[in-house]
């Protein structure tokens, strides 16, 4: 590039203008490399040129996609810009569902926050991501395409590849990141973080269990029943310090925030799912909690230890085991998880889990009898409902009979079952693959993800074992539950449970309540 003047290129065409006052650089900005500060100090090389970083997902962190928090993001480009001689501006921009208009809306963004009015006059756009670059060559800003410029030498490696050499534990990540981004990553120990982030096997891209659920109807039903939840385990709380893992959104912890009795106690939640911990980190700064001790962590538990060793008086599960046994690895994730439980509770602290559990007898066969008049009977289920929007999957699973929506659910369940049509119109199949049907058929909001799913992977004599294996003593209060209203209301009125031989059966288990104790000699 020649002095005082600015070479960019637009669709790989050399473009020679007068030079620019602003050099926009959209991106997520994880980590920043050598070849970067060297390309932006030639598009910048007249000395009178700010650079100005949108940097893109600056509300995620913590997530496979975006490991890294914007504010330390941002740190890492001011040290960046100031060991590269660099002038710049830094302006958060908040992700939001894809559009076309990506581009306008990150430059009124930029407006906003800055007062600076970027116009193809004065800037060149920064982009190697071409399908990014065509939403701004369409305004008219001309591009320097930054890694993917067809007149290097020879092509740089991109950042995000250079991240996950960090990831792989490639320590050559080293030499072609910028200094600024070692030291940033360095001094906030944020070296194990991302490698733990990027290499969790349960978390997804955006930081949930599952991308196809529908996080609205989850928060207003786990709302609906937390205070069912929150008087059921109430009394086996111990005060100090309160740990609810898979929090949601925050609903049982707003309980425990109006008991007097724990006025004086930390309450801290940790939440996975990205969706939920934004929105328990709004509740906090609405109001909402009255104790000055509520703090929110955005991790998962399996990923590494949270807190401290002998560190935890309560630890509150609800309806979650039953995902890290899904999502997870079954019985190894979930022991797992347990022993990291008991390891961060204090000798005489407690663990209190409430969950969906599986019958005594899971493997024992009997005949189903399901009501096939209550909505559609097609020739054979759909295989491709993956492929569909989640609004039509209501529509279709929701319109199918309860005998078709049987047929239906051995096709989506992750974990396979047999199940064979009789004479009588029965279905022959296993008690445990039976109720993970019944207890799953009506959750058509969220079809896709709940099919995901073992409600029965444990029955309650498992949770027994495994708790005392990783060094837990059940407490009496520990039990099978069955939910009445639940069969009542939801399975009684359209399926009957028989033997092979005909004889009516009981319905089973269909939650726990486990209350585990940490020795206190241990």
């Amino acid at each position: 590039m020649t002095a005082g003047r600015t070479s960019t290129r637009t669709s790989g065409v050399i473009m020679e203008s007068s030079p620019a006052r602003f050099v926009l650089f959209p991106g997520r900005h994880h980590l920043l490399t050598r070849f970067q500060a060297d390309y932006l100090r030639g598009l910048a090389e007249d000395g009178d040129t700010t650079v100005v970083w949108a940097v893109t997902s600056a509300n995620h962190e913590n997530t496979r996609r975006n490991p890294v928090a914007y504010h330390r993001r941002e740190a890492a480009i001011e040290r960046f810009s100031v060991l590269s001689g660099l002038r710049s501006l830094v302006v958060p921009v908040f992700d939001t569902a894809y559009t076309d208009a990506f581009a306008e809306v990150t430059l009124k963004n930029i407006a906003v926050t800055t007062g600076l009015e970027l116009t193809p006059a004065d800037t060149v756009v920064a982009c190697s991501t071409p399908q990014v670059a065509k939403l701004y060559e369409r305004l008219g800003f001309p591009i320097a395409q930054v890694e993917a410029d067809p007149g290097l030498p020879e092509v740089p490696e991109r950042p995000w590849d250079v991240l996950l050499r960090l990831a792989g534990g490639d320590e050559t990540w080293r030499e072609l990141t910028h200094p600024a981004s070692v030291d940033v990553f360095e001094r906030y120990r944020l070296v194990d973080a991302i490698r733990s982030v990027v290499n969790d096997p349960l978390v997804g891209d955006e930081g949930g269990l599952t991308v196809t659920r529908d996080y609205r109807t989850y928060v207003e039903a786990f709302a609906g029943a937390a205070e069912r939840k929150w008087t059921s385990v109430r009394r086996y709380v111990q005060p100090g310090r309160i740990v609810d893992i898979g929090c949601g959104a925050g609903a049982v912890l707003e309980l425990a925030d109006r008991e007097a009795g724990l006025r004086e106690s930390d309450l801290i939640g940790v939440e996975v799912a990205r969706h939920l911990y934004q929105e328990c980190l709004h509740k906090k700064a609405q109001g909402v909690f009255r104790n000055a001790n509520v703090y929110f962590f955005h991790r998962n538990v399996l990923g590494g230890a949270v807190l401290k060793d002998r560190s935890v008086d309560t630890t509150l599960t609800f309806a979650l085991t039953h995902e890290i046994w899904s999502y997870g690895r079954q019985r190894e994730s979930l022991r797992q998880f347990a022993r990291r439980i008991h390891d961060h509770t204090v000798p005489g602290g407690v663990w209190i889990n409430s969950d969906v559990c599986g019958p005594d007898d899971p493997h024992r066969p009997v005949l189903l009898r399901l009501a096939a008049d209550d909505g559609d009977n097609p020739p054979a289920p759909r295989r491709d409902l993956a492929g569909l929007g989640s609004a039509e999957v209501k529509r279709y699973v929701g319109g199918l009979s309860t005998r078709a929506r049987l047929d239906q659910f051995a096709v989506d369940f992750a974990f396979p079952f047999a199940h064979q049509a009789q004479a009588d119109g029965s279905v022959r199949l296993e008690l445990g693959a039976a109720m993970d049907f019944l207890t799953r058929k009506d959750y058509t909001d969220n079809w896709l993800s709940e099919t995901k799913e073992q409600f029965c992977g444990l029955g309650f004599a498992d949770w027994t074992n495994l708790l005392t294996e990783v060094g837990f003593e059940i407490g009496p209060a520990s039990a099978p539950i069955r939910n009445d209203w639940v069969i009542d209301n939801r399975i009684a009125p359209v399926a009957s449970v028989t033997d092979l031989d005909g004889r009516p059966l009981d319905w089973p288990t269909t939650h726990v309540l486990t209350v585990a104790h940490r020795p206190r000699n241990s």
